[in-house]
């Protein structure tokens, strides 16, 4: 393993930037999956299609290529791009000089297949009905987000990926990815990733599902595209949104702070404190952009991932692997995917005879740190890469 180093503690003057931002007015590219699509638990797509965005060029050999892998809720526009300028999920960190330098490799972003941006989904048009698959699409799983990565890298012509990266979901599909492909890269990145969702998490994402399931506005995954259960998704949200920062973080930003003009409300269980209004607002920025079949298949998906499936141990997951090295990230103060998870991900790494790197952060931005501490993280993934 390799040496810990630790950092003194930060809180982000900025209020934080939606993990989702929203879909673009502007379509991404996309590629065919291979037809028909069989996926990890049983299910069969026909007409399946992912999403990605680029920066960078392709170089002859197309060996300088980095596949990036999102969180549970982003797009594949993890930054800006001459078809699409608004800033993207990950803007300071991907771009000539930055830690993923665009003036050296070719980044791939994906849209995780079950997602609503994109990539085909519960959201997306059944070709075969010409209707929204709603709950008839098949069961998705975090291997199937790897594989579809890998397929559409495949696509562009790249035989192996330089490194394959990815934070949150995406550090678990990075681990996925390991299993799956033993020689599908040079070196990867995992970052506030999981080997196996906990009962923590499992439990916390059971509600969020709940609160969207009991809304009378679900009618089953069958609502209309313009009346979906808000009130299920900003319950959802507001939960999801309690755990990705810390709450020390929630402390030093909000204390007791009221809410501005909340005194003329009438209502004495109306919102009172400024962290109600910050809460208010994150979710009602995510219900305008996310679909809430979407949620639903990609939460489960996180539950059910667990990488002992492949060999029966975490180490023997990665048995045979090829990578030349990996990096594993994680925040000391994440309470969604607490530290320990990471450690287990580097250790099993190690175990199976692939150098590692295990770097633990003192962030105080939780599980949302790798989209807001971007200094700590920059110089993490720059040196890795250096």
């Amino acid at each position: 393993m390799g040496p810990i180093r630790k950092a003194e503690p930060r809180v982000a003057d900025a209020p934080r930037t939606l993990s989702a931002p929203g879909a673009s007015e502007h379509a991404p590219d996309s590629v065919a999956l291979p037809d028909p699509f069989r996926l990890y638990r049983g299910g069969m797509l026909h007409g399946g299609r992912i999403a990605y965005e680029t920066w960078g060029q392709l170089n002859a050999a197309r060996d300088n290529a980095i596949l990036l892998f999102t969180g549970l809720s982003p797009s594949a526009h993890a930054a800006a791009t001459p078809s699409d300028p608004a800033p993207g999920w990950w803007q300071r960190m991907i771009g000539p000089a930055l830690a993923l330098d665009t003036s050296r490799y070719f980044v791939l972003c994906v849209n995780s297949i079950g997602s609503c941006f994109g990539s085909s989904g519960p959201a997306s048009i059944d070709p075969a009905t010409g209707e929204r698959y709603r709950l008839d699409f098949p069961e998705v799983a975090v291997e199937d987000i790897a594989r579809c990565g890998f397929e559409a890298a495949r696509a562009l012509g790249i035989t192996r990926l330089d490194v394959v990266m990815g934070a949150s979901l995406g550090g678990s599909v990075v681990a996925a990815f390991a299993a799956l492909f033993p020689d599908g890269a040079r070196r990867l990145v995992s970052i506030s990733g999981s080997p196996a969702a906990s009962p923590f998490a499992i439990a916390l994402r059971s509600v969020q599902r709940e609160a969207i399931l009991r809304d009378p506005d679900w009618q089953g995954g069958n609502y209309p595209p313009d009346r979906p259960p808000r009130n299920g998704m900003r319950l959802a949200r507001k939960l999801g949104t309690i755990t990705y920062r810390s709450a020390t973080e929630w402390r030093q930003r909000f204390g007791r702070e009221p809410l501005a003009g909340n005194a003329l409300r009438a209502s004495p269980f109306a919102p009172r404190f400024a962290v109600e209004g910050y809460l208010e607002a994150q979710a009602e920025r995510f219900v305008r952009v996310y679909d809430p079949n979407c949620y639903l298949y990609l939460s489960r998906a996180m539950d059910r991932f667990d990488l002992a499936e492949h060999g029966g141990s975490y180490p023997a997951a990665f048995n045979g692997n090829r990578a030349e090295r990996v990096l594993v990230i994680g925040v000391e103060s994440d309470l969604l995917y607490p530290i320990h998870e990471q450690a287990a991900l580097a250790e099993a790494f190690e175990a199976s005879g692939v150098p590692t790197l295990f770097r633990r952060l003192a962030s105080l931005e939780g599980h949302d740190a790798f989209l807001v501490d971007i200094p700590r993280f920059d110089a993490e993934i720059r040196a890795f890469l250096a």
